[in-house]
């Protein structure tokens, strides 16, 4: 086995040097490829193929990578692919001049080619381009994986997307959706009247979620700062300062682990509408999901996996309590004190911690035996106050907060509140948080002394929201892993795999 892979190595090394020799040759005949700066493309693969009737016998110029070359003496074939998919070249001698067809019988597969030619149909009706000139635009010095097995190694795809964008049509595929998927979004959201800002991604207080920043240093300013964990308080600053809806798509860092449904670095879109409730959050959100679904998908039914979720009915609506009661059998209403909630935990042998109360075993019961259910669109309304440090109470019940969860697939989709606007009880939330931070809590916020002065100048009833853009790719393309929707997903070093 060792003799045979470094025989492989070998070959492989041989096929290298080839390739720079071949380089080398054309650069002492000036014909180097790399010192053109220019192509101008006319037509796309597809762009041919769907209109063949009005381009028949019309010249072209395509560009793209050969994915494939057949010699036949006077006469070859070869396959360009480009972004919207492939094409066949007819490629002559007599039609591109005996030089250049002497150059194009040494070109490799990955060169990135130039063609110029007329739009024809084969023999057996293939639509293709007969050739009148071909210019090596860009020569490869790596190997392609061999097209049959394509590259499958999912390590390598996620640490070269490059050759997996080559390799995989299907992947390309989802790249592309995942551009329109916030290109629709941004589309509904201006159209509804909202303006895209931009915020800070250094920050010395990382606040509004749970979670654990990354910390870093400023050399300038020899002081230390963290990534930002969310979008929030920095976009509650804007509605305070009368920018009535605004909303962000930018990259927020966790750390936290890596799982099929989890990056440290990802994708969050925030917005915050002035004088609307998490009510009003609900419409909007139903409203997106079936815009972009339609959009991206051609339809308002989602496929993913074995389940098919529809988003043309209305999306159920349950308070968190209703939905423990619907799946676990318990009536959290009925629950009057921790004490009372831990004992419930103990005889479902759950685990808790012992800071944990109330709110905190309710989140736990509807963790364990609700979340798997929630396949149909759903919003799990009014949530324990004590997993929601940043929202306002209900009037009457404070014990629970105007906040919902957007749940497909079994998946949290989506984050919304009527916002906490009163300073002082939004102090008193952060006091909370920073007893937890004190007690070993690490994922808990700091206290933000001037997003309290900003609620001090005084913030209108707001509704916000947070999406994880990640999630709606994944479902929007059927995607399997979070690291499929990421063109460059976070790796181990290499070397250090197993370490």
């Amino acid at each position: 086995m060792a003799e045979q892979k470094k025989m492989q190595e070998q070959d492989v090394n041989q096929l290298l040097k080839v390739r720079r020799e071949k380089l080398a040759e054309l650069q002492q005949n000036g014909k180097d490829p790399f010192r053109i700066t220019k192509f101008d493309v006319t037509h796309h693969s597809m762009d041919i193929k769907e209109n063949y009737d009005a381009l028949e016998g019309q010249a072209v110029t395509v560009a793209g990578r050969m994915m494939f070359k057949r010699v036949m003496g006077k006469a070859s074939f070869c396959n360009i692919q480009d972004l919207q998919g492939n094409i066949q070249i007819y490629v002559a001698r007599d039609s591109i001049g005996e030089d250049s067809y002497k150059d194009f019988k040494k070109y490799d597969v990955g060169d990135i080619l130039g063609i110029t030619g007329e739009v024809f149909k084969t023999k057996t009706g293939e639509i293709s381009v007969h050739a009148s000139s071909v210019t090596l635009l860009s020569k490869s010095l790596q190997i392609l994986p061999e097209k049959f097995h394509g590259l499958t190694d999912t390590d390598t795809r996620y640490r070269q997307r490059y050759v997996d964008l080559i390799m995989n049509q299907e992947v390309k595929e989802t790249f592309i959706k995942r551009s329109k998927v916030i290109s629709s979004i941004r589309k509904y959201l201006d159209a509804q009247g909202f303006m895209e800002v931009e915020t800070p991604m250094l920050v010395s207080n990382a606040g509004g979620a749970a979670a654990r920043p990354f910390e870093t240093h400023f050399n300038a300013l020899n002081e230390d700062f963290k990534l930002r964990i969310s979008l929030e308080l920095y976009l509650k600053r804007l509605i305070v300062g009368g920018l009535e809806r605004v909303y962000e798509i930018g990259r927020v860092f966790r750390n936290e682990g890596l799982d099929t449904r989890h990056n440290p670095e990802f994708t969050l879109m925030e917005l915050y509408q002035a004088y609307t409730d998490y009510h009003g959050m609900m419409d909007l959100t139903e409203n997106l999901y079936r815009y972009v679904a339609k959009e991206v998908t051609g339809s308002e039914i989602i496929t993913y996996g074995e389940h098919t979720m529809d988003l043309s009915k209305p999306f159920e609506r349950l308070t968190m309590v209703e939905a423990v009661k619907k799946y676990a059998g318990v009536d959290f209403n009925e629950i009057h004190s921790t004490e009372e909630a831990k004992k419930l935990a103990d005889e479902r042998h759950m685990e808790y911690e012992d800071r944990h109360q109330k709110g905190d075993i309710l989140n736990l019961f509807f963790e364990e035996y609700v979340e798997e259910h929630l396949i149909q669109p759903v919003f799990i309304m009014d949530h324990p106050i004590e997993i929601s440090p940043l929202t306002k109470k209900k009037p009457e019940n404070p014990e629970y907060v105007e906040r919902f969860e957007f749940f497909m697939n079994g998946w949290e989709m989506a984050n919304a509140y009527s916002e906490l606007n009163d300073p002082i009880d939004q102090r008193e939330r952060f006091e909370a948080q920073e007893r937890l931070l004190a007690a070993g809590d690490e994922e808990a916020n700091h206290t933000d002394e001037d997003f309290l002065n900003a609620l001090c100048i005084g913030m209108p009833p707001t509704g916000g929201i947070g999406f994880g853009i990640d999630r709606m790719v994944m479902m929007m393309t059927n995607a399997q892993a979070i690291r499929d929707v990421l063109l460059c997903p976070t790796m181990k070093s290499l070397g250090k795999e197993n370490q």
